[in-house]
């Protein structure tokens, strides 16, 4: 992180800007916002910003800048179009520690402006470090388009209540979850459309009410590891949960996304090393949400898909435990869709089944009969250990060897592999190709389309973050 992001508080604070022109009266404009006490040092001033010196918002200073004019200033500007006034502005305010920013010569800014999303007093400012203020823009332009402007009445309504909330629940748990409350409830929507007195009458309502605090689970799939390809619920509910309770299929840039407040809770579950037994899991998410607590049970994938997310539900409703289900996005279809192997197919497959090679210990043995047959599509979760019995059993059961075979490894992450070759071959190659968890095998003729059809990481994608909306309301 180059710039450490802060909010600061200008009111009647002095800052200085060095010249005269546009770019300085842009400047001027956002320290007006604030209510600094702005001077203005410059050999001439264009006609707006005289404006704003009669109108005493601004002290305009007829004169080249020197070093005296930095006394007792606390952030300066330098946006004039000499190089040399720039530079002297910035070494000799960065020798007396003020901040200051030389506009367009990031090198020369100890602090910077950003792109900025105005819904008083909720402010979102958005930094490139300099770097791609284009880009910021972008960014700032689609965020426009996403927050509402009822936001900030909202935030000015509840931050009126902020002293009476502190009074009525002692714990920072309890004000928190009065404020989900208040957030889930119609207040929100009576802000919306302008109704600010009964919002205010809700909200004390809803301050003199019996506080009942109740768990819930949010049993979410994080589907298999790019974090563009969650659902707006999951984040919704990451967002919220007061404890995470995760495994190791869910990827690092997904768990970036969970509250930065919530207590995590790892219960591993990785090939061969399951560090929390799964009836241990279970009770744990009784145990969290009898204690009034949000959980979120986020699992790679599609938690009813070999996810054990159904084990987890019946525990939880044989407890009484109030829970939700987020489906994902499950490997067998993100996987091969970044691999470019369609699952079904009209001159392929016309069907598919989804198989897991690591089953209950004692379980029954599957159907290799009916797995076996062709023109259908096999997606095999966890079946990397198990291959040379996979391999065995479908040639066995009439499965042709030259069958088309794709071992997709760490699908839909940045480090994903796509191995391909014959049925006939399976375990061979994964030995050879020193294949890890987590990797999915794909059985069957569409496999041979990876090579027609592969895009993932072949060139630059379009980033749906890095876009502005088009068309929006």
């Amino acid at each position: 992180m180059q710039y450490l992001p802060i909010f600061t508080k200008l009111d009647n604070k002095p800052v200085l800007v060095v010249g005269g022109g546009d770019v300085a009266l842009r400047k001027c404009r956002a320290f007006l916002k604030a209510r600094a006490d702005i001077a203005v040092v410059a050999p001439w001033f264009c006609d707006e910003l005289k404006e704003h010196a009669n109108n005493n918002e601004v002290t305009l200073i007829d004169a080249y800048f020197d070093e005296y004019h930095l006394e007792g200033k606390m952030l300066v500007i330098a946006a004039t179009d000499n190089d040399d006034v720039n530079n002297s502005v910035f070494e000799l305010a960065n020798a007396r520690n003020i901040f200051v920013n030389v506009v367009d010569d990031q090198p020369k800014c100890t602090f910077i402006f950003p792109s900025i999303v105005d819904r008083d007093p909720i402010t979102i400012a958005i930094s490139s470090a300099g770097t791609a203020p284009v880009l910021a823009r972008r960014l700032r332009e689609k965020l426009e388009t996403l927050i509402p402007q009822h936001i900030g009445p909202l935030a000015s309504l509840v931050g009126s209540f902020r002293d009476k909330v502190k009074q009525r629940f002692t714990s920072f748990a309890d004000r928190r979850q009065f404020w989900e409350g208040v957030f889930d409830s119609s207040v929100v929507s009576k802000v919306q459309t302008g109704d600010t007195a009964a919002a205010t009458e809700q909200l004390e309502q809803l301050l003199d009410a019996k506080p009942e605090p109740e768990g819930e689970v949010y049993v979410i799939g994080a589907g298999p590891g790019d974090p563009e390809l969650l659902t707006l619920k999951a984040l919704q509910l990451m967002q919220q949960a007061d404890v995470v309770v995760y495994d190791y299929l869910v990827s690092d840039e997904i768990m970036d996304l969970v509250r930065r407040d919530a207590d995590l809770v790892c219960v591993g579950k990785r090939l061969g090393d399951h560090s929390v037994p799964q009836e241990d899991t279970n009770q744990m998410l009784v145990n969290f949400a009898k204690q009034g607590k949000k959980v979120c049970r986020i699992k790679g994938g599609d938690p009813f898909i070999y996810g054990r997310g159904g084990e987890e539900v019946q525990v939880l409703a044989a407890n009484q435990v109030s829970y939700q289900i987020v489906p994902g996005i499950t490997a067998a279809a993100g996987c091969s869709a970044y691999a470019g192997i369609p699952l079904t197919h009209r001159d392929h497959a016309q069907a598919i089944q989804f198989v897991t090679g690591h089953c209950k210990k004692d379980g029954q043995e599957l159907d290799w009969h009916s797995l076996a047959q062709p023109n259908q599509t096999l997606a095999i979760y966890m079946g990397v250990i198990k291959s040379p019995h996979i391999q065995a059993q479908l040639l066995k059961h009439g499965r042709g060897a030259e069958t088309p075979v794709a071992i997709i490894e760490n699908g839909t992450r940045k480090n994903q592999r796509v191995v391909t070759g014959k049925l006939g071959e399976l375990a061979d190659l994964i030995e050879r190709n020193s294949v890890i968890s987590p990797a999915l095998l794909i059985i069957g003729e569409v496999a041979s389309l990876h090579e027609q059809l592969h895009w993932f990481g072949e060139k630059a994608q379009t980033s749906s973050f890095a876009q502005p909306l088009t068309g929006a309301a």
